[in-house]
């Protein structure tokens, strides 16, 4: 059933909580139909009406869609504005254009500002839906200056740092700062942006200003496929108007860059991580993980989660 163009004076919407097997938990996310002919405006008021750290909306396919094989395109925004791809309202949106019928379970292609997303869409309601992304933004080792500078930003302090820090993404850039298991739940958003501290930003192919701040539990694979490594995280994005994320399906995507890069994540092959995040905010998430590498550098990465619905109803238009 394609999603049809209409003319609405209110909009049919969902929300369901993402990387989570229970309501009220996981992140949050709003998905809006029949929105096709509102402008940018609009759609970024809804998405501050709702207030969640991101609102999706499902729109028909456009010619270059169709001619590239994209199933279905997708717009995303924040509350402080658009951004070209983000990980829980690809999942959730996937999960919830499945249960309308909307798309048919199977590996679709989502089109986004980003470009064409892979998402593996299960048949089973209570089934992981996962996303697959390649490099963007090759990972990048921060300077001491920069590690500085970014510990600043979350309360923390150069000595709280864990291993190399770095800067990476797939659709989404984030930089990842490493630090020890105590220093995650010590870490606060200090109100500034990425932007007003002295972080090289050239070259980049995707918006920077987000910050992960993990810790890694467990052994590093190193040559171990079997093992999983354990991460606690946690994501703070001030330059789009989220102070903390509960769960972070993009964020999650570069970390496994990060993870080949810092040697946590074996050179050749592939290696799957399991991340807790949302705990500090009484909205425990788990996102799974797997980063697939040749010759020391991150190629692919994937990342799952299970959806839940929690609400629907309309929305006036703006």
């Amino acid at each position: 059933m394609p999603l049809e163009r209409t003319n609405p004076v209110s909009l049919e919407y969902v929300v369901v909580d993402v990387f989570t097997d229970r309501p009220f938990a996981g992140n949050p996310l709003a998905v809006v139909f029949g929105a096709d002919d509102l402008t940018s405006e609009q759609l970024l008021a809804i998405a501050t009406e709702f207030n969640l750290s991101e609102t999706s909306f499902p729109l028909p396919l456009g010619d270059n869609d169709a001619d590239v094989g994209a199933d279905y395109r997708l717009r995303i925004f924040t509350p402080g504005g658009e951004v070209p791809f983000a990980g829980h309202p690809t999942v959730g949106s996937a999960w919830v254009l499945r249960d309308r019928g909307v798309i048919s379970p199977g590996l679709r292609k989502q089109s986004c500002g980003a470009g064409l997303i892979d998402v593996a869409v299960p048949g089973d309601q209570t089934a992981a839906v996962e996303l697959s992304a390649v490099p963007r933004d090759p990972a990048r080792a921060l300077s001491a200056d920069e590690v500085a500078a970014v510990c600043s930003l979350v309360g923390l302090d150069p000595s709280d740092v864990a291993g190399p820090a770095h800067v990476a993404g797939c659709g989404l850039t984030w930089l990842y700062l490493p630090v020890t298991e105590p220093a995650v739940s010590r870490a606060r958003p200090s109100g500034r942006q990425v932007s007003e501290v002295a972080i090289d930003k050239s070259g980049l192919a995707d918006p920077l200003d987000g910050i992960d701040v993990y810790a890694v539990s467990a052994t590093p694979a190193g040559g171990q496929p079997d093992s999983m490594l354990q991460i606690n995280s946690r994501v703070f994005v001030p330059g789009f108007g989220i102070p903390e994320d509960p769960a972070t399906g993009s964020a999650a995507a570069g970390l496994g860059l990060a993870l080949v890069a810092a040697g946590l994540a074996t050179a050749d092959g592939e290696t799957a991580y399991r991340i807790t995040q949302g705990v500090d905010m009484g909205r425990p998430s788990l996102l799974l993980g797997r980063v697939a590498a040749e010759g020391g550098l991150a190629v692919r990465t994937h990342v799952a989660g299970q959806v839940v619905p929690v609400a629907s109803g309309r929305i006036r238009l703006p």
